[in-house]
Protein backbone atom coordinates (compact mmCIF):
# COMPACT_ATOMS: atom_id res chain seq x y z
CA UNK A 1 0.00 0.00 0.00
CA UNK A 2 0.85 3.85 -1.19
CA UNK A 3 1.76 5.97 1.49
CA UNK A 4 -1.34 8.00 1.07
CA UNK A 5 -3.35 4.91 1.14
CA UNK A 6 -1.72 4.08 4.30
CA UNK A 7 -2.20 8.06 5.50
CA UNK A 8 -5.52 7.70 4.31
CA UNK A 9 -6.46 4.58 5.80
CA UNK A 10 -5.08 5.83 9.66
CA UNK A 11 -7.24 8.70 9.26
CA UNK A 12 -10.65 7.01 9.22
CA UNK A 13 -9.37 4.39 11.80
CA UNK A 14 -8.86 7.77 13.80
CA UNK A 15 -12.46 8.93 12.76
CA UNK A 16 -14.23 5.76 13.60
CA UNK A 17 -12.01 5.92 16.63
CA UNK A 18 -13.39 9.31 17.62
CA UNK A 19 -17.03 7.78 16.54
CA UNK A 20 -16.59 4.95 19.63
CA UNK A 21 -14.72 6.82 21.97
CA UNK A 22 -15.99 10.43 21.61
CA UNK A 23 -19.23 10.71 19.97
CA UNK A 24 -20.43 7.17 21.81
CA UNK A 25 -21.76 6.42 18.17
CA UNK A 26 -20.85 2.80 18.83
CA UNK A 27 -20.84 1.30 22.57
CA UNK A 28 -18.78 -2.15 23.25
CA UNK A 29 -20.63 -5.19 21.65
CA UNK A 30 -22.12 -2.93 19.26
CA UNK A 31 -21.58 -4.60 15.44
CA UNK A 32 -20.49 -1.87 12.72
CA UNK A 33 -22.17 -1.23 9.39
CA UNK A 34 -21.97 -3.65 6.40
CA UNK A 35 -18.94 -2.53 4.41
CA UNK A 36 -20.66 -1.10 1.46
CA UNK A 37 -22.83 1.21 3.97
CA UNK A 38 -19.83 1.88 5.96
CA UNK A 39 -17.07 3.17 3.21
CA UNK A 40 -19.83 5.23 1.75
CA UNK A 41 -21.03 7.01 5.05
CA UNK A 42 -17.15 7.72 5.68
CA UNK A 43 -16.62 8.70 2.26
CA UNK A 44 -13.86 6.02 1.49
CA UNK A 45 -13.39 3.34 -0.62
CA UNK A 46 -14.10 -0.41 0.39
CA UNK A 47 -10.32 -1.10 0.40
CA UNK A 48 -9.26 1.63 2.45
CA UNK A 49 -11.86 1.33 5.32
CA UNK A 50 -10.85 -2.35 5.72
CA UNK A 51 -7.16 -1.33 6.37
CA UNK A 52 -8.86 1.20 9.18
CA UNK A 53 -10.58 -1.28 10.08
CA UNK A 54 -7.40 -3.71 10.66
CA UNK A 55 -5.58 -1.12 12.21
CA UNK A 56 -8.27 -0.74 14.92
CA UNK A 57 -8.48 -4.46 15.38
CA UNK A 58 -4.51 -4.73 15.86
CA UNK A 59 -5.12 -2.34 19.12
CA UNK A 60 -7.75 -4.54 19.97
CA UNK A 61 -10.83 -1.46 19.47
CA UNK A 62 -12.60 -3.59 17.22
CA UNK A 63 -13.49 -7.41 16.91
CA UNK A 64 -13.72 -8.92 13.07
CA UNK A 65 -15.60 -11.89 13.71
CA UNK A 66 -15.76 -14.36 10.43
CA UNK A 67 -18.81 -14.52 8.56
CA UNK A 68 -20.74 -11.77 11.00
CA UNK A 69 -18.97 -9.02 11.05
CA UNK A 70 -16.60 -6.70 12.81
CA UNK A 71 -17.72 -5.32 16.39
CA UNK A 72 -16.28 -2.84 18.97
CA UNK A 73 -14.33 -4.89 21.31
CA UNK A 74 -15.82 -5.63 24.98
CA UNK A 75 -14.15 -4.04 28.06
CA UNK A 76 -11.85 -7.20 29.20
CA UNK A 77 -11.54 -8.62 32.31
CA UNK A 78 -7.94 -7.45 32.98
CA UNK A 79 -9.04 -3.75 31.98
CA UNK A 80 -11.58 -3.57 35.71
CA UNK A 81 -10.06 -1.93 38.23
CA UNK A 82 -7.76 -3.16 40.72
CA UNK A 83 -8.16 -3.97 44.40
CA UNK A 84 -5.82 -3.17 47.05
CA UNK A 85 -4.76 -6.91 47.47
CA UNK A 86 -3.33 -6.30 43.73
CA UNK A 87 -1.08 -3.55 43.95
CA UNK A 88 1.81 -4.84 45.14
CA UNK A 89 1.79 -7.32 42.92
CA UNK A 90 1.35 -4.74 40.16
CA UNK A 91 3.77 -1.67 41.25
CA UNK A 92 6.37 -3.26 39.81
CA UNK A 93 5.71 -3.92 36.01
CA UNK A 94 4.36 -0.69 36.39
CA UNK A 95 7.36 0.96 37.37
CA UNK A 96 8.79 0.24 34.96
CA UNK A 97 6.22 0.95 32.20
CA UNK A 98 6.16 4.39 33.73
CA UNK A 99 9.90 4.63 33.54
CA UNK A 100 10.12 4.15 29.73
CA UNK A 101 6.86 6.39 29.75
CA UNK A 102 9.56 9.48 31.13
CA UNK A 103 12.27 8.42 28.80
CA UNK A 104 9.98 8.48 25.71
CA UNK A 105 7.18 10.97 25.91
CA UNK A 106 8.38 14.27 26.60
CA UNK A 107 10.28 14.08 23.64
CA UNK A 108 7.17 12.56 21.82
CA UNK A 109 5.32 15.87 23.38
CA UNK A 110 8.39 18.50 21.73
CA UNK A 111 7.97 16.82 18.48
CA UNK A 112 4.47 16.91 18.64
CA UNK A 113 4.34 20.06 19.25
CA UNK A 114 6.53 21.15 16.16
CA UNK A 115 5.32 18.61 13.46
CA UNK A 116 1.43 18.42 14.44
CA UNK A 117 -0.57 19.36 11.31
CA UNK A 118 -3.73 21.79 12.17
CA UNK A 119 -6.66 18.54 11.82
CA UNK A 120 -3.86 16.45 14.15
CA UNK A 121 -3.84 19.51 16.92
CA UNK A 122 -7.85 19.57 17.11
CA UNK A 123 -7.85 16.14 17.41
CA UNK A 124 -5.52 16.48 20.18
CA UNK A 125 -7.34 18.70 21.65
CA UNK A 126 -10.92 16.76 21.07
CA UNK A 127 -9.63 13.82 22.79
CA UNK A 128 -8.29 16.13 25.67
CA UNK A 129 -11.55 17.40 26.71
CA UNK A 130 -13.76 14.44 26.19
CA UNK A 131 -11.11 12.66 28.89
CA UNK A 132 -11.80 16.11 30.99
CA UNK A 133 -15.26 15.40 30.34
CA UNK A 134 -15.26 11.58 31.92
CA UNK A 135 -13.04 12.46 34.60
CA UNK A 136 -15.04 15.37 36.09
CA UNK A 137 -18.39 12.85 35.58
CA UNK A 138 -16.57 10.14 37.79
CA UNK A 139 -16.80 7.64 34.20
CA UNK A 140 -14.53 5.23 32.87
CA UNK A 141 -11.46 7.45 31.18
CA UNK A 142 -9.15 4.09 30.35
CA UNK A 143 -9.74 4.51 26.08
CA UNK A 144 -10.25 7.76 26.14
CA UNK A 145 -6.42 8.90 28.10
CA UNK A 146 -5.55 5.90 25.53
CA UNK A 147 -5.79 7.56 22.20
CA UNK A 148 -5.20 11.55 23.87
CA UNK A 149 -1.77 10.28 24.20
CA UNK A 150 -2.13 8.05 21.05
CA UNK A 151 -2.93 11.33 19.46
CA UNK A 152 0.04 13.03 20.32
CA UNK A 153 2.62 10.35 19.00
CA UNK A 154 0.65 10.32 15.67
CA UNK A 155 1.42 14.02 15.66
CA UNK A 156 4.93 13.53 16.64
CA UNK A 157 5.38 11.81 12.82
CA UNK A 158 8.01 9.32 13.81
CA UNK A 159 7.11 5.75 12.63
CA UNK A 160 10.05 4.24 15.44
CA UNK A 161 7.75 5.98 18.09
CA UNK A 162 4.52 4.72 16.66
CA UNK A 163 5.98 0.88 17.47
CA UNK A 164 6.81 1.94 21.31
CA UNK A 165 3.10 2.79 21.88
CA UNK A 166 1.57 -0.30 22.32
CA UNK A 167 4.41 -0.65 25.20
CA UNK A 168 2.79 2.96 26.61
CA UNK A 169 -0.91 2.11 25.85
CA UNK A 170 0.06 -0.81 28.62
CA UNK A 171 1.10 1.80 31.25
CA UNK A 172 -1.25 4.21 30.59
CA UNK A 173 -3.84 1.26 30.93
CA UNK A 174 -2.46 0.20 33.67
CA UNK A 175 -2.27 3.79 35.30
CA UNK A 176 -5.71 4.57 34.63
CA UNK A 177 -6.76 1.42 36.64
CA UNK A 178 -4.32 2.21 39.95
CA UNK A 179 -5.45 5.78 39.97
CA UNK A 180 -9.13 5.05 40.48
CA UNK A 181 -7.56 4.56 43.91
CA UNK A 182 -6.12 7.79 44.48
CA UNK A 183 -8.48 11.10 43.79
CA UNK A 184 -5.10 12.82 43.94
CA UNK A 185 -3.55 10.99 40.47
CA UNK A 186 -7.05 11.76 38.92
CA UNK A 187 -6.93 15.80 40.07
CA UNK A 188 -3.32 15.84 38.94
CA UNK A 189 -4.22 14.17 35.38
CA UNK A 190 -6.92 16.81 35.04
CA UNK A 191 -3.78 19.91 35.66
CA UNK A 192 -1.87 17.90 33.76
CA UNK A 193 -3.22 17.58 30.63
CA UNK A 194 -4.78 20.82 30.69
CA UNK A 195 -1.46 22.44 30.67
CA UNK A 196 -0.37 20.37 28.19
CA UNK A 197 -2.74 21.34 25.65
CA UNK A 198 -2.51 24.40 26.20
CA UNK A 199 1.40 24.32 24.98
CA UNK A 200 0.70 21.95 22.10
CA UNK A 201 -2.03 24.77 20.84
CA UNK A 202 0.64 27.35 21.23
CA UNK A 203 3.39 25.05 19.64
CA UNK A 204 5.33 25.49 22.61
CA UNK A 205 7.71 22.56 22.42
CA UNK A 206 9.96 23.29 25.33
CA UNK A 207 6.53 23.62 27.65
CA UNK A 208 4.81 20.16 25.93
CA UNK A 209 8.24 18.61 26.38
CA UNK A 210 7.88 19.80 30.42
CA UNK A 211 4.04 19.52 31.05
CA UNK A 212 4.46 15.68 29.98
CA UNK A 213 7.66 14.87 31.90
CA UNK A 214 5.48 16.63 34.95
CA UNK A 215 2.30 14.92 34.47
CA UNK A 216 4.14 11.42 34.29
CA UNK A 217 6.29 12.14 37.50
CA UNK A 218 3.36 13.37 39.52
CA UNK A 219 1.64 9.98 38.42
CA UNK A 220 4.44 8.08 39.85
CA UNK A 221 5.04 9.84 42.66
CA UNK A 222 1.28 9.44 43.65
CA UNK A 223 1.21 5.64 42.92
CA UNK A 224 4.51 5.63 45.45
CA UNK A 225 6.60 4.37 42.49
CA UNK A 226 9.27 7.53 41.80
CA UNK A 227 12.94 7.14 42.96
CA UNK A 228 14.39 9.90 45.08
Amino acid sequence: MQNHEKNLAQQVADTILSMITVEKAFLPGDKLPNEIAFSAQLRVSRTTLREAIRILASHNVLEIRRGKGTFVAQRPDHEHPIDFNELSKTRPNIKALYELRLMVEPQIAYYAAKRATVPELALILRYGKEEERLIRNGEDRTQAEQVFHQAIAKAGHNEFVERLMPMIYEAIDSGVRLSEQYDTVVQDTLRDHRMLMEFLEARDALGAKTAMELHILHAMRGFGIVED
